[in-house]
């Protein structure tokens, strides 16, 4: 039989070649039917390239003549080595999927919604959360162990200037909106005495200005205002109002706070302003027989005469149940066009706008704490305070634009 041609085949179908079987392993085939490898030509000729080799046991027996030298050549140099790589592990040029990443999903809306929520937090709490809270934390336990200071009046700085301040702060800002002038006419130490007309049926006007000395003024400071009986005969109401640091409107508690060197106010007209008809606003009541004039006068301490714009409209008084007052206990009952048709609702004040004017200081120091027993010098600046209130209601009501604006 002659010599049969060996044609390397490529073996996995990606170019790689058919190893030839070398010359010592033909030699140890043992004769004709040595271990040989290699493909068996097909009956038409050779086997087609890419042909899957057979298994070696098909192949013994089968006669293979040895490779030419050029031949045994040629198949080295296309051999690929058994270390290289594999070409299926490799990105093919032809698959863009192997070689591009895949694309990064967007935001969904959850994370939108989660981006929002921590903006408008952030802004309401300004971004110092922590502080607050550990601030808030720090108040609760002074609270429930009782580490805290009342004065002899009852008055409680640490929660007013916490709790108290904070919720009258919005009604101050955003919803009377109101304007402060002269501030400074309120001295930065000692004591002073801050007189002001008083009006809109509730005391919502003592409130406002209370906080505008604490907020607006340069040092801070606290009103401490006098208040009538009845606000110390309400539940609630009283100790609220001593934890505020109000007192009770008599000559003694008044005298005492003002050689302490605080600031108190003092609101002369009383119910008379708070609780007279609309058709009467801004148009100042008596000032009775002048006794905050007398205290002043005795402590040597400035009066600030103060005017407030905008109170008189909160709750439009058309009317009095005296029937209701006397049965209440009240000084008067109010009717406006809200209350009591509406029910709480109508309790709700009307957003006005408005201005709280300090006026200039006027000095007591220049008289002997004996003119307070002289009446005629007691009436003269007690009618001159009055008067410097009601010239600058008058005053500021030209200049406003309007009620609620």
């Amino acid at each position: 039989m002659a010599d049969a041609k060996v044609i390397p085949f490529d073996e996995d179908g990606r170019g790689r070649r058919g190893r030839t079987p070398s010359r010592g392993a033909a030699g140890r085939g043992g004769g004709r039917h040595g271990d040989r490898r290699g493909v068996t030509p097909s009956r038409g000729g050779a086997a087609p390239l890419g042909s899957v080799a057979p298994d070696e046991g098909a192949l013994a027996g089968l006669p293979v003549a040895d490779p030419s030298p050029a031949a045994e050549a040629a198949a080295e140099a296309e051999r690929v080595p058994d270390s290289a790589p594999d070409a299926a592990a490799e990105p093919s040029d032809a698959d863009p999927s192997a070689t591009e990443p895949e694309p990064t999903p967007g935001p969904g809306p959850a994370d939108a919604l989660s981006t929002v929520l921590g903006e408008v937090a952030g802004r309401l709490l300004d971004g110092g959360w922590e502080r607050r809270a550990a601030h808030g934390l720090a108040f609760l336990r002074r609270r429930l162990t009782g580490e805290y200071q009342v004065d002899e009046f009852g008055y409680d700085r640490e929660l007013t200037e916490q709790v108290l301040m904070s919720v009258m702060r919005p009604l101050f800002n955003d919803y009377f909106r109101v304007d402060v002038v002269g501030i400074e006419n309120i001295p930065a130490t000692g004591g002073a005495l801050v007189v002001a007309n008083h009006s809109g049926t509730l005391p919502l006007d003592a409130l406002m200005t209370q906080v505008a000395v604490h907020d607006l003024h340069p040092e801070r400071r606290h009103l401490r205002l006098l208040a009538a009986d009845l606000v110390f005969m309400l539940p609630v109401v009283n100790e609220l109002a001593r934890k505020a640091g109000h007192t009770l409107a008599c000559t003694e508690d008044a005298q005492r706070l003002l050689e302490q060197g605080e600031v108190v106010g003092v609101m002369p007209e009383g119910f008379k302003g708070l609780g007279k008809p609309f058709s009467e606003r801004y148009k100042l009541q008596r000032f009775g027989r002048g006794g905050f004039v007398s205290t002043a006068l005795r402590t040597q301490v400035p009066i600030v005469p103060c005017s407030i714009v905008g109170a008189e409209e909160i709750y439009p008084m058309v009317g009095n149940s005296r029937t209701l007052a006397r049965l209440l206990g009240l000084p008067y009952f109010p009717i406006t066009p809200f209350f009591p048709w509406l029910g709480p609702l109508g309790a709700v004040p009307l957003p006005t706008k408005w201005t709280i004017q300090f006026g200039e200081p006027i000095p007591t120091d220049g008289h002997p704490p004996e003119a307070a027993e002289d009446p005629m010098l007691v009436f003269n600046l007690t009618d001159q305070v009055r008067e410097t209130i009601q010239h600058t209601l008058y005053q500021l009501l030209v200049k406003r634009r309007s009620v609620f604006f």
